[in-house]
């Protein structure tokens, strides 16, 4: 049985945890604004450009060699904003993630402590009952730690296919504007 002091120290932990937790969302939500307005600023910069370059242009030719100019580095740009992207979901995740494999771990520890201490204290001839919740939380264990595996596993498998889209995308147009030329 938990005292009112374990209980409360719990809460307290729980509302740390939960404050943590949330500020790492809003450092991800931060660093993604903050990349929007660097990349709006500069698309505004880059209108204005390629504005100008397309007043100046003289025949239909040299409009259509100027718009193959431009598919490359718009490409190469995209494919920058969603590494960016990535970059900062994948990095607000492993924070949250961090956090929550340390609260688990700290949860799974006190939760073996209370179980310990029931079992020194179970009355005698209950030695198969402490047997068998001993061995159903070995169970669960073994199993988050599967599930855990899993889905790091998952994640790295996710950003190798990301990197391999965004590396065919860049060369298609890369290949794309040379074939124009």
């Amino acid at each position: 049985m938990m005292t009112a002091e374990q209980l409360l120290a719990a809460h307290k932990a729980n509302l740390e945890t939960l404050f943590g937790l949330t500020n790492k969302a809003f450092e991800g939500v931060e660093k993604l604004v903050e990349l929007n307005l660097q990349v709006a600023k500069s698309g505004l910069g880059e209108v204005a450009e390629h504005a100008k370059a397309t007043l100046s242009v003289k025949d239909a030719q040299e409009l259509l060699a100027l718009q193959a100019g431009l598919l490359q580095p718009a490409a190469e740009k995209a494919a920058a904003y969603s590494r960016h992207l990535y970059d900062i979901a994948s990095g607000t995740n492993a924070e949250v993630s961090k956090i929550a494999e340390s609260k688990l771990a700290e949860t799974q520890k006190s939760f073996m402590a209370a179980v310990d201490s029931a079992v020194k204290n179970a009355p005698a001839g209950t030695e198969n009952a402490v047997a068998l919740v001993k061995s159903a939380v070995a169970a669960a264990n073994n199993a988050l730690e599967s599930v855990t595996k899993a889905a790091k596993q998952a994640q790295d498998v996710a950003e190798a296919n990301f990197q391999a889209i965004n590396t065919t995308a860049v060369k298609a147009s890369q290949a794309a504007t040379k074939s124009r030329r």
